[in-house]
């Protein structure tokens, strides 16, 4: 099979455990940067192009798009499907999971569990926002924040009030979420291919940080996860529409709540805790998968 794998940077651990588990595989596989390709959009051969040649004759790609080049990222994925390659994660999905507050809604409106949440973007009626999650401790995000950027622990309502005023003076979306004290700066990253948790870590935040990413100092280790979890992670991912996603789960005192669903998890930390190879299953996935006109919405979305 011919595999194209949509990352900027080569160097990355993801990005070189999928290249070379596909190639030892026996498959053509190549890095393309999205943001170096460019497009012909047409009705009869919609093509793309990248350092001067078109890219022809793929089977399948893996998107590895980042946070921050999401809608170019996402059309390059589009424009793949409306040449009938079978992308492992599609457009709509990626966009759908990027967008914090359209997945949280989407989350619960299916009843998975989720910390209690507002939003909000320019209130005057800050109080009321604090009181609609139960007051402080609470933690607030900018809504275009990632890898804990932009997340602020408020322990008392004033607190709360002068952030969320702060943020408001930068004219920003913002969430605003339960502190859920009993996690103990703990979340459960559960990694979902094809509906089916294949590895899961539990990630634990740096001394006196409340966030638990590995970016920022994090650690983490090989976690057993619950039924109730599992199904959890496998629930969301599906409502997201990923067949590869990283579920980030919080143990709270009224069960598993989704705090993220991650279209390119990351393999690195994954793959160490768990001392599973998670980049075989994924290409392995693909093996089974990537059809010609598999693709669900075919650049529709």
């Amino acid at each position: 099979m011919k595999i194209g794998i949509l990352s900027r940077n080569k160097e990355l651990y993801s990005t070189s455990r999928l290249f070379e588990t596909a190639t030892e595989r026996g498959h053509e596989a190549r890095i393309i940067d999205p943001l170096r390709c460019y497009m012909n959009i047409t009705s009869h051969k919609p093509s793309i192009h990248f350092k001067g040649e078109p890219l022809e004759g793929y089977d399948a790609i893996i998107p590895r798009i980042g946070a921050s080049i999401t809608f170019y990222g996402a059309a390059v994925v589009r424009q793949f499907e409306m040449m009938e390659v079978y992308c492992i994660n599609e457009s709509v999905a990626i966009s759908r999971s990027r967008d914090k507050l359209r997945s949280l809604q989407l989350l619960a409106r299916r009843g998975i569990g989720l910390p209690v949440t507002g939003f909000s973007h320019a209130t005057m009626y800050t109080q009321d926002l604090i009181d609609l999650v139960g007051g402080a401790p609470l933690v607030i995000k900018l809504l275009e924040g990632t890898q804990g950027i932009g997340v602020v622990l408020a322990e008392t309502n004033n607190a709360a009030s002068s952030v969320i005023e702060a943020f408001r003076g930068l004219k920003q979306n913002i969430l605003v979420q339960e502190f859920i004290k009993e996690a103990n700066a703990k979340d459960i990253r559960c990694f979902v291919v094809g509906g089916k948790v294949v590895a899961a870590m539990m990630r634990t935040g740096k001394e006196g940080d409340f966030r638990s990413n590995i970016h920022r100092g994090g650690k983490a280790e090989k976690v057993k996860i619950t039924p109730e979890e599992r199904s959890t992670a496998v629930r969301a991912a599906k409502i997201m529409g990923l067949n590869v996603a990283g579920v980030d789960i919080l143990r709270s005192n009224h069960g598993p709540v989704v705090m993220e669903v991650n279209s390119s998890p990351g393999l690195e930390g994954i793959e160490k805790a768990s001392g599973k190879n998670v980049a075989r299953v994924v290409i392995e996935f693909i093996e089974k998968n990537a059809q010609p006109g598999k693709t669900k919405t075919r650049g529709k979305g």
